[in-house]
Parts: structure tokens; sequence; C-alpha cells
């Protein structure tokens, strides 16, 4: 949990690296000036204190992933997502890296910023598979094909959220943020002229925005009237209602002010924890009804009969 934490903060100060303009105040690397602690001043203190942060996440990483190792009651699957994690955050330091070194091309910015949504919720993931309830928890069939159509759901729900966390790196890493000036409207109309690929990019972005709204509120509706007795998928789904309504505020607010720093880097955050909310569904539906339970109910039921 609090290399989760520390991981949210680390993707909050490299928005703000972004958000002011500072990803080059640093050219080189993995020094900083040639030195470890240059004198932090200007886009200085947001780019090296960037790398202050994803160095220290990197040794919570290792030693969670070392911890993971040791404990003989860790079952395998969790230590190799300990060990894709910390693959993972090395990984992601390169790509940083490059993306300095080349002097930040589009391609690499937006794997680096996908990696590292990735990476955050590899340690949510971590941090709900040695939880208490992980541990307790008995898992039910999922042979009910209604408990199928709902686990399929809350995978589609994680893949969506990536797609449009990547659109929203995309158009991060274009300068797209005001490539349409007006909200809810598009240049006063439902559909902008697609003149460029910023204009195209940012359409992309509002209309993901929508599909991943109304799948969440779908999935928050089933969830309230078929397993409203399941205090987990409960608390996790309005969790999740809650943030989304907090990151289409922090959209609209980022276009109305002309994308002021805290409120686009808030909007990059929130973003994350929506994504990780549901990763965190898809695995406590999993963990509740497992697939592989329901296989047993029903071979067990063919040899009965």
């Amino acid at each position: 949990m609090l290399t989760s934490a520390a991981t949210l903060f680390l993707l909050f100060v490299g928005a703000l690296v972004t958000s002011t303009g500072s990803s080059l105040a640093v050219p080189d690397w993995p020094l900083s000036f040639g030195q470890f602690f240059p004198r932090m001043v200007g886009g200085v203190l947001y780019e090296h204190g960037h790398r202050m942060v994803a160095g220290t996440v990197g040794i919570l990483m290792l030693g969670l992933c070392v911890c993971m190792w040791l404990v003989r009651a860790i079952p395998p699957y969790v230590r190799w997502t300990a060990t894709g994690a910390l693959f993972a955050v090395v990984l992601q330091a390169v790509l940083g890296g490059v993306t300095v070194l080349y002097r930040l091309p589009p391609a690499v910015s937006v794997a680096h910023a996908c990696l590292a949504q990735v990476f955050f919720c590899l340690t949510v993931a971590l941090s709900v598979m040695t939880s208490r309830w992980w541990v307790s928890v008995k898992p039910k069939s999922i042979s009910d094909p209604s408990l199928f159509s709902l686990h399929l759901h809350t995978l589609l729900l994680v893949v969506l959220f990536f797609s449009q966390l990547a659109i929203g790196a995309t158009m991060r890493h274009l300068g797209a943020g005001l490539a349409i000036p007006d909200f809810p409207l598009a240049f006063g109309g439902l559909v902008p002229p697609f003149d460029n690929v910023g204009i195209t990019v940012h359409f992309l972005h509002r209309v993901g925005a929508v599909v991943v709204a109304t799948m969440s509120l779908w999935l928050a509706t089933r969830i309230y009237i078929e397993h409203f007795d399941s205090s987990a998928l409960v608390g996790l789904v309005g969790l999740l209602v809650t943030l989304i309504a907090i990151q289409l505020v922090l959209g609209a607010i980022s276009i109305w002010a002309a994308r002021p720093v805290w409120i686009t880097s808030l909007h990059l955050v929130v973003g994350a924890s929506c994504f990780a909310c549901s990763v965190g569904l898809a695995l406590v539906f999993h963990r509740l009804y497992s697939p592989a339970e329901g296989k047993r109910v029903l071979r067990a039921a063919n040899v009965t009969a």
C-alpha cells in the first residue's frame, strides 16, 4: 500500500513536470547537470524532484519484490506479479532517460506515460492480493452465465480505461489539450471539423470519456442490483463512480481555465485512480467468483450425472 501511494504521488509529480514544461529542464541523464543533486530552482525543481521520487519508488519496489520471494506464504502468482512490477519500473526509468536524451519524442513519451499507469495498477494489484480480505475470502462458482457476463464486463472496463488513458497521454504529449477550446460543445457544435491530428485525438478523448462513464454506470447498476450484499464490490464501484464524476469536472475546468497546472495534474492522477479502481474491481470479482472453481463444480456435476 505504501508503494502504491508513493507511485500515485510519482504520477502527480510527473504530471507537474509536463504541465510546467519542465521535461528538458535537466538535459542529461542519469545525472542532472553532471551531479547527483543539482541546485533545485525553476524547472529543475520539478524534473530532478521527479527523478528523486522515481528513485524512491524503485527502491520501494525492489524491497517489496525481495520480500515477496523470501516469505514462503506468498503464492507464486503474487511473486511473479511483483517481479513483473519490478521489471516495469526499471523499463520505465530507461524510457524516461530516452525521453530526455532524445528530446521528448512523442512515441517514447506516450509509452513512458502508459507504462507508468500499468506499473501503478500492478502495485494496486499487489495491495489487493496481499490484503487480509483476499486471503480470507472463499471463491464461489462462476458457472452462472450472468456472473460470467459480469466478469467480462469488469475486464472490458479495464481495457477501456487503459485505452482512454493512452489517448489522453497522446493528446497531452502532442500539445492538443486545448485543440478544442470549448466544452461541452466542440467549436460550437457536437462534432468538430477534423482539420488536424490534435483535434482528432482531443475529440477521441472526449468520446472515450463518455464511453467509460457509461460503461461504469452500467456496471455500477448491475452490481447494486445483483450483488448489493458484497461490500467489496459495492464499495469499489461506488468509489469508481465518484472518481469519474470528479474527473469529468476536472476535465471541464482544465478547458474552461486554459489548462491550469494543478488542475491538469490532478486530472491525470484521478484518471489513474479510476483505472486502478477498474483493475481492483476485476480482481475482486475474480476472487469472489473464480472461473476455475466454476469449472471444478461443473466437472463434479458431470461426474455425478
